[in-house]
This record gives C-alpha cells, sequence and structure tokens, in this order.
C-alpha cells in the first residue's frame, strides 16, 4: 500500500478515523493524505467577525480555518512519525475525498461513519455513503459514533 486518503474536519469522530488512519499508513509504510473540504462563507454569513473578509472563504465552519484544521493533523501525524500531505478541497467532503483519492492513486480511503445511521442516510446521503459507492480504490469506515 501507497497511499491512504483520509478526511478531516476537525471533529472528534474525525479525529477517531484520522487515527485509525494513521495507524493503517503507519503499519503498512503509506503516505496518508489529509483532507479537508470547505464551504465558501458569504459576508452576509460572517455578520462581521471576520477581521479579514478574504480568508472566510477557507473557513471549514463558521469558527474554523481550514489551514488550521489541516496543520492540527498534519502535526499529530508528523509526530507519530507518519509521512502526511495536507489537501483542502472547496466543496462536498465526499467529492473531495474522492478527487484527492485519484489524483494521488490512492490504494484506500479511510472514513468515519458518522451520519450512517437512520433513515435520514436513505433521504440525503452521507460522506461514507458516496465515497464507499463511488471510490475506485478500497474503502474502510471505521466505526466513531
Amino acid at each position: 500500500m501507497n497511499a491512504i486518503v483520509v478526511g478531516t474536519d476537525g471533529s472528534d469522530t474525525a479525529q477517531q478515523a484520522l487515527r485509525e488512519a494513521g495507524d493503517l499508513a503507519k503499519s503498512m509504510g503509506a503516505k496518508l493524505h489529509i483532507v479537508s473540504a470547505y464551504v465558501p462563507i458569504t459576508g452576509a454569513r460572517l455578520g462581521g467577525s471576520m477581521a479579514d473578509p478574504e480568508r472566510a472563504q477557507w473557513m471549514v465552519g463558521p469558527d474554523v480555518q481550514v489551514d488550521t484544521v489541516l496543520d492540527q493533523a498534519a502535526g499529530d501525524m508528523h509526530a507519530r512519525g507518519i509521512e502526511n500531505e495536507c489537501h483542502a478541497r472547496k466543496g462536498d467532503p465526499a467529492d473531495a475525498l474522492l478527487d484527492v483519492a485519484e489524483q494521488e492513486g490512492a490504494d484506500m480511503i479511510v472514513v468515519g461513519n458518522k451520519g450512517m445511521t437512520g433513515a435520514k442516510r436513505f433521504l440525503l446521503g452521507s460522506v461514507p455513503d458516496k465515497v464507499s459507492h463511488h471510490a475506485r480504490c478500497s474503502v474502510l469506515i471505521v466505526r466513531t459514533t
């Protein structure tokens, strides 16, 4: 195995998937590609809380910048001796994971199972559901809930 892709938004459940992906990458000697998707936040949604409106488009959520999330994840993996590379992608998280996996020739995508319970998964879909149906490589769904 040469390349593993994992996504994070900085949440506790994403951290669990990241740790599992890191363990797998370390044991296989694979490079870990850490992905975080963001959606541009408009000035109206910011409500004047951001000093730099240009940075707003790099937000994962109302209080979290994508580069902060990726820097933290990369630092954690580096401290564990895991080679990694970060990718910030605008748009849908599942599409971001699939795009990076294809771009990097990934052997596996690791995702958490968050959002795969209840009737909503059939109506709205979820990141793990979409990734598992569209990936061109193996997918590991980590139980995080």
